[in-house]
């Protein structure tokens, strides 16, 4: 094998990482939200439950 087989063409990578941006985005925030929702409601009971 040489060493450029195993290589992508150049721009390849980066045209596809960009159009990706948005997904990637709206896909952390689709799972980001509920579970800082989570932590942050865990945290209020945790607090009712150790304080009385």
């Amino acid at each position: 094998m040489t060493s450029g087989d195993d290589s992508t063409p150049d721009g390849g990578e980066a045209a596809a990482g960009t159009s990706r941006m948005p997904l990637s985005a709206l896909a952390w925030l689709w799972v980001g939200l509920p579970m800082a929702y989570g932590i942050y409601e865990l945290t209020q009971k945790a607090a009712q439950l150790f304080t009385g």
